[in-house]
């Protein structure tokens, strides 16, 4: 028996079958397997350091002192971002950092606001 994928709307790991469908019984959301393998967006599920599931608009906090690349200064912990955007690459988080302007920054290194 292969395992189930989880649920591509809120990342639930107790999906189901019945027939041709996957149900999520934590949202109901459901959806079949073709649909999902048909939309690479809906997989694409970006968690912060604490298991949290991370979506376009969200404030996160930083976790730990993060160094600027190219700068001597330091993204402090603590230094809420809000507003972020999901990006596909080693950095999956676009935003606007207060005092640093625009960067990327890595999910494991934030926690959901």
């Amino acid at each position: 028996m292969t395992p189930l994928p989880p649920c591509p709307k809120c990342a639930s790991e107790f999906t189901y079958e019945d027939g041709n469908l996957h149900i999520c019984p934590e949202c109901s959301h459901e959806w079949t397997p073709q649909a999902q393998a048909d939309s690479p967006l809906l997989s694409r599920v970006v968690k912060d350091a604490y298991g949290n599931v991370l979506a376009d608009g969200d404030t996160v906090t930083v976790i730990k002192d993060l160094k600027v690349k190219g700068s001597s200064s330091v993204v402090k912990v603590g230094t809420r971002v809000k507003n972020i955007r999901l990006a596909d690459g080693d950095h999956d988080i676009d935003c606007k950092v207060d005092g640093f302007g625009a960067m990327g920054l890595k999910s494991e290194f934030v926690k959901k606001a």
